[in-house]
This record gives structure tokens, C-alpha cells and sequence, in this order.
């Protein structure tokens, strides 16, 4: 998966979503054809996330571990690799160090 380095032609929130005191923070992103992604930062800790529509999380800095409701075992994801999550389902995230980057895609 290639994963762009920067965005053009948007509409980018000002204002960002703060989840977990702090240690998730994103921005939203609309494109001309009215498509969303989010990017953000993920601080050391373990969090649970729902989702309404299907997501597909690509790590564009650092790594994390990540299991989508039904998997039976953590994956690890780093800089590069991406992973989708289906609709109206959850799942959790860990980093352990550091901070991991994400553009979040909603499909």
C-alpha cells in the first residue's frame, strides 16, 4: 500500500477530535468529492474504538498493535502497512512507545 505524503485540495477541521485525555488526537479531512479521512497521533496506551462505516487505518509514523473485533490474536502494524476495519464493529489499538501517526480512511 502506498500511502501519500501529503493531501491536496482539501477541507481540513481546525478543531480536533481529543479522545482518551490527550492521547489520541485527529483532524478531519473532506476532499473535493466528498470523501473523509482523519489524521492523527496515538500516545502510549491501549484504547477501544467503534466504528459506524467501514475504515481502513494506514500508519504513516511509528507502529502499533491493533485486533479487530472477532480476531483471535494482535497484529502489528508499522510505518507503511494499513488495516481495515469493518462497519458497525470496534477495535482496539496499543502503542507501546513513542507516537504513532495514521490517516484514517472512511469508505
Amino acid at each position: 500500500m502506498s500511502i501519500p505524503q501529503s493531501f491536496e485540495n482539501v477541507t481540513a477541521a481546525t478543531q480536533g477530535s481529543v479522545y482518551f485525555d490527550g492521547k489520541v488526537v485527529s483532524h478531519g479531512l473532506t476532499f473535493a468529492d466528498g470523501s473523509k479521512k482523519t489524521l492523527g497521533m496515538i500516545f502510549p496506551g491501549s484504547f477501544t474504538f467503534n466504528t459506524q462505516a467501514p475504515e481502513t487505518m494506514a500508519i504513516t509514523d511509528g507502529a502499533c498493535r491493533a485486533k479487530v473485533a472477532g480476531a483471535a490474536d494482535w497484529s502489528t502494524y508499522p510505518a507503511g502497512t494499513s488495516f481495515d476495519i469493518p462497519g458497525d464493529s470496534s477495535f482496539e489499538i496499543a502503542v507501546e512507545e513513542g507516537v504513532c501517526q495514521y490517516v484514517c480512511s472512511f469508505h
